[in-house]
C-alpha cells in the first residue's frame, strides 16, 4: 500500500461513503474521522453502511469547530492509527466534501515518482500574507482559549486586552510559524517524525492556544522533519475575497477536468454530475500533466472581479451601499444642460435631430420627471413620480441609464431641479455638463410678473444656481464640465452648440441641423438694471450691457472649450 488517506467527515455522509469506497476500491487503506456533533444513530448508521470494507477505519471522535484545536487533534488520531495499522509510504488528508477528480492509480504514480516528497503548502507569514480580513503574526503570539465563532464579543475583548497588556507569546524552540491549507498530503517518514517527537508536548501546548491551527500546526512542524517540501497542495481548492471557500457545482464539470488536478474541495453534495463523472470506472492515464489548478486561475479571477466591480453602472447588494465600491457610476455617457433651452427655443428638437441622442427635458423637476416624448413611464418601469424619483435620485439615473444602455442620454437641469442628484452626476466620468450661468433671467424677464416677485424668485434661483457651480468647480469633480455665463455665451452661441453636439456625436455630418437662433436680447440690459437697483446682483449672467446686444457672430471652424 503506498497511500493511506484520511478523512473528516461532519456533514453529508452519505456523500463522504460514496468517496471513502472509492479511495478504499482503488486499494487505499481510509481512516474516518467524525464529528463529535454529529448525532450518534447518524454516525452509527454511517458506520455501518462502511463495515463491509476491511480496510476502513474510524478514529476516536472530537469536537471540531472552525479554528479550534479539535480539528489538529482529531487529524493526529487518524494520523496515529492510520500508520499503527498499515504500511504506507504517503498520507493524504482529505474532507467528506472532497473529491476525487483523477483515477486513484495516476495520484498513485506521481507519488511513487517523488516518495520523498512531503506536500503540504507552508509559508511564514512575514513572507506570503495568506489571511484575509484577520489576524496574521498575533494569531501565533496571543492566547485564543474561546471559540471565534461561537462567542465572538469575549473573542475581540480577549484580542484587545492582550494587546494592551503587551503580550507575546513565543514558539518552542527551533519552531518557526508557516501557515498553508489545511489539506496536505505527507510521507509516513515526516509524520511519523512528528507524531514521535520528544519535544511532541511543547508543540501540542503551543499550538493548542493559537488560532486556527489546522492551518500551522503540520505546516509549522514539517518544515522541522521533511526532507524535501514542495510547498503546494494536491487538493484544489479556491477562495474568494472573503476567504470563504468556492463551492463547486455540476456546471464546474469541463472547468474541474481542466485543472488537472487530483482531489477537489468542496463540492456540493448535490452535485450528481460531478460524482457520476468522477467516482466512475475510468483507467489511469500516464500521460496526464501534473496539476495545472492555475490553468483555471483566470476563470475565478473573473468571477471576483465580476463580484467586486460587478458590470459598469449596475448596482448590486454586494456593492451598492459602498461609496466608491462601484464599477463606474453609470452605465454609459450622458449629456446634461443648464439653462440652453432658456436661451434657445427648439434646443431640445434641434439636438435630438442633430445627434441622434434621446433628450429628456427636466429629468429632476419639482413637478415630475420630463421624459423625452412625454412619456409617464420610461423603460424598466421607471415612473414619472417625483416623489418616487427623489425617494433615490441616484438609483432613478443609474437604473434609467442601465435600462436603456446603448442609447445616448440628455436632459435638461436646473438650479430648482432636485439638488441631491447633481454630486453623484460631478463625480462620475461618464457626465458631460455644460452651464450658461445667469440664463434663469431669461424667462423671468420674458414672464411679464410683477417685478417684486420676480426679483424674489431671481434671487432665490440665483443662491441655488451659485451653490451649484461651487459644486461643479469642486476639485474632486470627474465629470466634464464647461461652463459660461450667459454674457458669454452670446458672444458665439454657435461654437458652444457645436461643440456639446460634436462631444454627443452627430449623427449625418452631411446634412448638420442650423442651431436655433438665440432669444433676442432687446431691453435684457435694461432689466438686469432694473434687478441691480432694486438690491439684487445678477451677476452670473456675466457683463451685460444697457443696450441692445449685437447680433450673434456666426460660427469660426474652430472649437470653443470653456473652463
Amino acid at each position: 500500500m503506498s497511500m493511506g488517506v484520511i478523512m473528516l467527515v461532519h456533514t453529508a455522509l452519505d456523500r463522504a461513503a460514496q468517496v471513502a469506497r472509492h479511495w478504499a476500491k482503488a486499494g487505499c487503506p481510509v481512516v474516518i474521522h467524525v464529528d463529535r456533533q454529529v448525532p450518534d444513530d447518524r454516525f452509527d448508521a454511517f458506520r455501518a453502511d462502511l463495515s463491509d470494507l476491511p480496510d476502513i477505519a474510524f478514529s476516536s471522535r472530537h469536537r471540531c469547530e472552525w479554528g479550534t484545536w479539535g480539528l489538529v487533534a482529531a487529524t493526529l488520531d487518524a494520523a496515529t492509527m492510520m500508520l499503527g495499522r498499515h504500511d504506507v509510504r504517503h498520507v493524504y488528508l482529505a474532507s467528506g466534501a472532497c473529491l476525487p477528480l483523477r483515477p486513484v492509480p495516476d495520484l498513485l504514480d506521481h507519488l511513487a515518482s517523488r516518495p520523498d516528497t512531503d506536500f503540504i503548502e507552508s509559508a511564514t507569514t512575514a513572507d506570503v500574507p495568506w489571511t484575509v480580513g484577520g489576524l496574521d503574526r498575533e494569531r501565533f503570539t496571543l492566547y485564543f482559549p474561546v471559540s471565534w465563532r461561537r462567542n465572538k464579543p469575549l473573542f475581540d475583548a480577549l484580542v484587545a486586552g492582550q494587546r494592551a497588556l503587551g503580550i507575546r507569546r513565543r514558539p518552542p524552540r527551533g519552531v518557526v510559524p508557516h501557515m498553508g491549507s489545511q489539506w496536505w498530503c505527507l510521507t509516513a517518514r515526516t509524520l511519523r517524525a512528528i507524531l514521535d517527537s520528544p519535544h511532541r508536548r511543547a508543540h501540542d501546548a503551543y499550538f493548542r492556544r493559537s488560532w486556527i491551527p489546522d492551518e500551522s500546526y503540520l505546516q509549522s512542524l514539517a518544515r522541522l522533519y521533511a526532507s524535501e517540501i514542495e510547498a503546494r497542495s494536491l487538493t484544489l481548492s479556491k477562495f474568494d475575497f472573503q476567504g470563504k471557500p468556492h463551492i463547486f457545482y455540476d456546471d464546474h464539470l469541463q472547468l474541474l477536468r481542466r485543472s488537472d488536478c487530483f482531489v477537489a474541495r468542496k463540492i456540493w453534495p448535490r452535485a450528481d454530475r460531478l460524482y457520476d463523472a468522477f467516482l466512475g470506472d475510468a483507467p489511469a492515464n500516464s500521460d496526464r500533466q501534473d496539476p495545472q489548478p492555475g490553468k483555471i486561475d483566470r476563470v475565478f479571477a473573473r468571477a471576483v472581479d465580476r463580484r467586486l466591480r460587478g458590470r459598469a453602472g449596475l448596482y448590486m447588494q454586494s456593492r451598492f451601499p459602498q461609496h466608491g465600491f462601484e464599477n463606474g457610476a453609470t452605465a454609459g455617457r450622458y449629456a446634461v444642460f443648464h439653462g440652453f433651452d432658456a436661451l434657445h427655443d427648439g434646443f431640445r428638437p434641434w439636438l435630438a435631430k442633430a445627434t441622434g441622442a434621446c433628450v429628456h427635458g427636466h429629468l429632476y423637476a419639482p413637478d415630475r420627471a420630463h421624459f423625452a416624448g412625454g412619456e409617464a413611464v420610461a423603460p424598466g418601469a421607471l415612473t414619472d413620480d417625483a416623489r418616487l424619483r427623489d425617494y433615490n435620485p441616484k438609483a432613478f439615473l443609474t437604473n434609467l441609464l442601465w435600462n436603456m444602455r446603448g442609447v445616448t442620454h440628455c436632459f435638461l437641469y436646473g438650479p430648482e431641479d432636485t439638488p441631491d442628484i447633481l454630486w453623484h452626476m460631478a463625480r462620475d466620468p461618464n457626465a458631460r455638463i455644460s452651464v450658461v450661468s445667469g440664463a434663469w433671467a431669461v424667462p423671468l424677464w420674458r414672464a411679464g410678473a410683477p417685478f417684486e416677485a420676480v426679483r424674489a424668485r431671481a434671487a432665490a434661483i440665483q443662491r441655488a444656481e451659485a451653490s451649484m457651480i461651487e459644486t461643479l468647480r469642486a476639485p474632486d469633480v470627474k465629470a466634464r464640465v464647461r461652463i459660461q455665463t450667459m454674457a458669454q455665451y452670446l458672444e458665439a452661441p454657435e461654437e458652444t452648440l457645436e461643440a456639446v453636439a460634436a462631444e454627443i456625436g452627430w449623427r449625418d455630418t452631411a446634412d448638420r441641423p442650423k442651431p436655433p437662433a438665440p432669444v433676442d436680447p432687446h431691453d435684457f440690459g435694461a432689466f438686469l438694471q432694473r434687478l441691480r437697483n432694486a438690491g439684487m446682483d445678477p451677476y452670473l449672467t456675466g457683463d451685460f450691457p444697457l443696450l441692445p446686444a449685437a447680433a450673434p457672430r456666426q460660427a469660426q471652424p474652430r472649437r470653443y472649450v470653456a473652463s
